[in-house]
């Protein structure tokens, strides 16, 4: 029987599928039980498009951006179980940025459970995508909460609007209460811990924190970045975002191309959001939930909705 479906994976993960993330060891299992052959190959980036090109199977590309009409690219959308299972990308790249949302065409029942269960799990239990303090720490209530991103971990193409030191120093400008930022927790370079002391001695309201990124949200009027996740978290704490960068969450956030748009967005009163609503859209309606039973039925659908029988 030949091959339907090839996954693009890591290399030592094709080695040792128990390495497989827990969304690809269900989907393969489900595969398998549904009598759908499969086979892992190891990622070749440059020689993607010339792969798919010799075969008639349907490929599903880790971390990928490949546009084809046999191709979908996966990652996990932010937040876990939810993954991008998308014809353009992953995140920033994935075809949700185009779509409209459109609130008015949304359940507004099942919208307010998925974010009420969302919420508990993330908010109420004051966990996120990266690990996070669990020890409460003093914070000021702040007129803005400022989250940085580790430069060394863009993907190539990604576009940012204001660099993060742009951003920060506009947000101080526009603002005369407390700011509080917060480094990536991966963030490696000393330079950066050295330059936003330099900015603190500068400006003595501004707190640099390590705290749980749920804490700083929940004591600030509105939430600032280039496109991290927490963006996306934010919407869970009902917080207005302002977006420095593309990003595929951006219909309720206010995006803001330059220092001085950031400036207005901060000045500007907060705007009335669907959040509920938008967050069931973007998870509940967007992306395949590697938690679920119906996984393999979900990625199934997205594979037909190509066009291609399987």
């Amino acid at each position: 029987m030949s091959q339907k479906i090839v996954l693009h994976l890591p290399r030592d993960w094709v080695a040792d599928p128990s390495a497989m993330l827990p969304f690809y060891r269900k989907l393969t299992t489900g595969l398998a039980e549904a009598g759908i052959v499969w086979r892992a190959v190891a990622i070749d980036r440059d020689a993607l498009p010339a792969a798919i090109e010799r075969d008639t199977a349907f490929h599903i590309v880790n971390h990928g951006q490949v546009r084809h009409p046999r191709a979908l690219n996966a990652g996990i959308a932010y937040v876990y179980p939810f993954w991008n299972l998308d014809p353009q990308g992953i995140r920033a790249f994935s075809s949700i940025a185009d779509k409209p949302f459109r609130p008015a065409r949304i359940d507004a029942d099942k919208a307010a459970a998925f974010f009420r269960r969302l919420r508990k799990r993330l908010v109420d239990a004051r966990q996120s995508r990266y690990e996070q303090p669990q020890q409460p720490e003093a914070l000021p209530q702040a007129q803005a909460a400022v989250f940085l991103q580790s430069e060394s971990h863009r993907i190539v193409g990604e576009t940012c609007f204001l660099d993060r030191w742009t951003m920060l120093e506009a947000v101080l400008a526009a603002t005369d209460g407390p700011v509080i930022v917060k480094p990536h927790p991966r963030e490696l370079d000393s330079s950066v811990y050295d330059r936003l002391i330099a900015l603190r001695d500068a400006h003595p309201r501004l707190c640099i924190s390590s705290g749980n990124i749920h804490d700083i949200i929940a004591v600030s009027d509105k939430v600032v970045t280039i496109n991290s996740a927490v963006g996306i978290e934010a919407y869970l704490h009902r917080k207005p975002v302002i977006l420095c960068g593309k990003t595929d969450f951006h219909h309720i956030a206010t995006t803001a191309q330059t220092a001085e748009k950031l400036s207005a967005a901060l000045a500007a009163p907060a705007p009335s959001r669907q959040y509920a609503k938008y967050v069931y859209w973007y998870f509940g309606l967007n992306c395949v939930n590697a938690g679920s039973d119906a996984l393999v039925a979900q990625v199934l659908r997205r594979v037909r909705a190509t066009g291609y029988a399987i």
